[in-house]
């Protein structure tokens, strides 16, 4: 469509990234209103998806694309079609009233400009994982996603819980992430081509391939990690310690519903296998039910929606293994009626705890009367979630049953697992929205009282959304239902969606059975909670507790291998580190045949004879004796003073040798390297004895001795084998050839060092701060010195105790009755007589002894 909308639909991906850098600084000038004004942001990036529907429902798909790394052929493209169209519209409609929430139920927190930030950079990603077209686009926002949920769950870093959440996140979606990038390179081999548009004609290439097995357990762990499919669900309600917008928003519309958005693009070239239609079935089928019974098992409100999130994405991952028209017509409503009311519910529970205080169920009832708009909100939300008209979520149930009455056995076990797994939702649903606001009062540890406008905004809009969806059924499944089926399946697919209900329909009557069991489960759902919270105890072992063992086994073997190799022997790590240059240096030259290249040639005659001693001049010999001198100085410096001396007049000789060979710059270079070594050496070890001569023993001298001549033996032969081949000039001659023209500087070696190497050379820059740095630090640790006129008063001295001799020591070192002093007796100290037990005095003879108070 020409390069603005390129560069508009670009701009929908940048905008959040670009509001969350700025989130901060707008908090701080409009602090009780920063909800509001960067809720602008996604509201925008909204109504521009909105005026793209027309577009999409004329041409199928509005491609985009940018320039990313031409070289390389790779541009950030992007692909708006039905299916992209409709998550972009959900994240950036619910992520509007997220924002809105987040700065009402965050209203005074010193963090909010920061949490906003994640908020928004969040949303970006999402947006920007649904409408790449790029597979290595794809793979950056999906790794961006977990990044920022990272942030958005341990944001409460004061906790340990939180963090706990966070790295668990981390981890599992990162295990998906990296088997994600593996899928897509392997794609990008087989096909030859980045763009998931492209890979639409191309399913034989993919399905009939011999890697297609691994292909696809690639992309099915990317999503089962990220959409918290069975055994890899754990993490989800350990999320929960994020705050309720994050749950609000991540339940909903982002994160989870990555792994879904990944398989419903990759159905058209990676579905309609049997192994496809076989592992999505099945472990969809156990993550919903699962998750139901997960959520009947908590107590916690926000425990028992992030459990009903689970069964929903098991349900979702069902629908797109059964691959039918129907199916991927129920997954698409469902998506929808799912994003509206689980956003809805969650921040209803925000505002319950928010203004009551308590999330749990067993301790709330009554709250109708003092928060009625929230029980309306909760009422339009809990409809959908019970599947009852007039929510859309009543015709994702429909279509669902559909073409699933049939004599085939697998038909009907998965329409008894949908209905189960309906069910009980349903029953989680009527539980989270009857019992804490109908009832009995219950005393709660705040004053029950409405919400703010914040807090109410999102989930009445989010209500009166589903059930407006459902009221406008027609143009529901024209403009969503149908351009997003199409995507996913890559065949026309027409909507069916009417109010028309024919009661004569076996699919009327399983919805019918479907409430009849949910109403049964929420009347006994005390004794079902009961029964399996023992069953959980006598299970023991969960995936929780075998993630926390591996962890636990991860960093105690990280422990063990960090002191084997790590063990602070810097003598041994020198010793390790030649020993495997001597390696590296002699197997190639003599296990592989390098040295051969220095065997005479015809060309090159005898090759002794090449090596002659050059025809020096007296001061190049002087240059000569004094290296040689250095040399020998170091190996018989007596103590470690004549070391570092030493060892800086060999890198003098080696500076002179530069210049003499016409390198006055490496020659300069030299020579401050080995001033500051010297000097540098001799500061930092200045606490050690400088005129101590370590001794060695003959095993330790053998041992560098000969690591040291084979390695320079090594280096000499590799060196003679280079220059006996050809010269491959090409590098060189790109340098002269580019260096005025492209980096304008007349000096080759500075070009290419600040130009073509410009990373490396920051690179080694930042290495000589951070050692500089680290010596500061070091030299300024030293205890500074008293200063003058401020004396330090003496620590005070406590009493020497003695301690009291024992009842013998008493007896021997008794004296007698007199001793005499320069003749004169003196009578002797009198000395405590043995311990005996004082016979008892009566109450009035007894005296208290004085305190210090009373005397004084």
């Amino acid at each position: 469509m020409g390069p603005d909308i390129d560069a508009s639909i670009a701009l929908v991906a940048i905008a959040p990234f670009v509001a969350a850098a700025l989130a901060p600084l707008i908090h701080r000038f409009t602090k009780p209103l920063s909800g509001w004004v960067l809720a602008l942001v996604p509201a925008a990036i909204f109504v521009f998806l909105v005026t793209l529907i027309e577009p999409v429902l004329a041409t199928g798909a509005i491609p985009a694309r940018i320039g990313w790394v031409p070289a390389y052929g790779l541009d950030l493209s992007f692909f708006i079609d039905g299916l992209s169209l409709t998550f972009a519209l959900t994240i950036s409609g619910i992520g509007t009233l997220i924002v809105i929430y987040s700065g009402a139920y965050l209203a005074g927190h010193p963090h909010l400009g920061r949490f906003l930030a994640f908020l928004l950079a969040f949303m970006g990603a999402m947006l920007g994982l649904v409408l790449a077209d790029n597979m290595l686009g794809l793979f950056v926002f999906w790794e961006l996603t977990a990044i920022t949920s990272f942030l958005l769950i341990g944001f409460d870093a004061v906790r340990a819980a939180a963090r706990r959440g966070a790295i668990q996140a981390l981890v599992i979606t990162n295990i998906g992430g990296m088997a994600l990038l593996a899928g897509v390179i392997l794609v990008q081999q087989l096909t030859g081509t980045w763009e998931l548009s492209e890979l639409r004609g191309m399913e034989d290439a993919v399905r009939g391939h011999g890697l297609y097995g691994l292909v696809l357990a690639c992309f099915i762990i990317a999503a089962f990690t990220k959409s918290a499919q069975f055994p890899l669900h754990f993490w989800l309600p350990n999320a929960m310690e994020a705050p309720t917008p994050v749950s609000a928003f991540l339940h909903s519309a982002t994160m989870v519903q990555a792994g879904v958005y990944l398989l419903a693009r990759a159905t058209p070239w990676l579905g309609g296998t049997v192994a496809w239609t076989t592992i999505l079935v099945c472990f969809g089928g156990v993550t919903l039910i699962w998750g139901a019974l997960g959520s009947l098992r908590q107590t916690d409100l926000k425990q028992m929606l992030a459990q009903s999130t689970i069964a929903s994405l098991g349900l979702l991952v069902l629908l797109i293994g059964l691959g039918t028209q129907t199916a991927i017509a129920g997954m698409v409503i469902y998506f929808v009626a799912h994003a509206l009311y689980k956003a809805g519910l969650f921040m209803v529970v925000g505002a319950i705890d928010h203004e009551a205080g308590t999330r749990e169920i067993t301790a709330l009832g009554g709250l109708s009367g003092k928060m009625p708009v929230t029980f309306a909100a909760a009422i339009l939300a809990g409809l959908s979630m019970f599947g009852l008209p007039p929510a859309i979520a009543f015709f994702a149930k429909e279509e669902m049953y559909l073409n699933l009455l049939s004599p085939h056995w697998q038909d009907l076990s998965v329409l008894a697992v949908l209905i189960a797994g309906n069910a009980l939702l349903a029953a989680v649903g009527a539980l989270v929205v009857i019992k804490p606001f109908l009832g009995p009062a219950m005393p709660t540890p705040k004053s029950a009282h409405e919400a703010s406008v914040g807090l109410l905004a999102g989930p009445v809009i989010l209500g009166l959304a589903g059930i407006a969806t459902a009221l406008l059924v027609g143009w529901f499944g024209h403009t969503v239902l149908e351009p997003a089926a199409t995507a996913i399946l890559n065949e026309p697919v027409e909507s069916h969606l009417t109010w028309a209900i024919d009661f004569t329909k076996p699919v009327v009557w399983l919805s019918v059975a479907t409430w009849v069991l949910a109403g049964l489960v929420y009347r006994y759902a005390t004794t079902i909670r009961t029964l399996l919270r023992r069953f959980e105890t006598r299970l023991g072992w969960t995936a929780d507790t075998v993630f926390d063992a591996v962890m636990f086994g991860l960093i105690r073997f990280s422990g063990s291998v960090t002191r084997v190799l790590h063990h602070g022997r810097l003598e041994l790590y020198l010793v390790t580190v030649f020993s495997l240059m001597a390696l590296a240096l002699m197997v190639p030259l003599f296990a592989l045949g390098g040295i051969n290249a220095l065997l005479p040639t015809a060309e090159l005659g005898n090759w002794a004879a090449q090596l002659r001693w050059p025809h020096l001049a007296p001061y190049e010999w002087g240059v000569i004796i004094l290296a040689l001198a250095g040399l020998g100085a170091i190996v018989a410096a007596p103590n470690r003073l004549y070391s570092i001396l030493a060892l800086g007049v060999q890198g003098t000789a080696v500076a002179l040798i530069f210049l003499l060979f016409g390198a006055p710059d490496l020659a300069f270079t030299q020579l401050m390297v080995e001033i500051l070594s010297v000097v540098i050496l001799a500061l930092v070890m200045t606490r050690l004895n400088l005129d101590e001569r370590d001794h060695r023993p003959f095993e330790d001298w053998a041992r560098d001795g000969t690591l040291a001549l084979v390695c320079g033996a090594g280096v000499s032969l590799l060196l003679m084998v280079v220059l006996s081949g050809t010269l491959d000039t090409r590098l060189s001659d790109f340098f002269i050839a580019t260096s005025v023209p492209i980096a304008h500087g007349a000096n080759i070696v500075n070009v290419i060092l600040v130009d073509f190497r410009g990373f490396d050379t920051l690179g080694e820059i930042s290495v000589l701060m951070a050692a500089g740095i680290s010596i500061m630090v070091l030299l300024r640790s030293r205890r500074a010195p008293v200063a003058v006129g401020s004396p330090v008063p003496p620590a005070p001295i406590a009493p020497k105790i003695k301690p009291e001799p024992t009842q013998p020591a008493r007896a021997a070192a008794a004296p007698s009755a007199k001793s005499t002093v320069k003749g004169r007796a003196k009578p002797a100290p009198k000395k405590p007589a043995p311990k005996k037990p004082a016979p008892k005095k009566p109450a009035s003879e007894k005296q208290a002894p004085k305190s210090p108070s009373s005397v004084a």
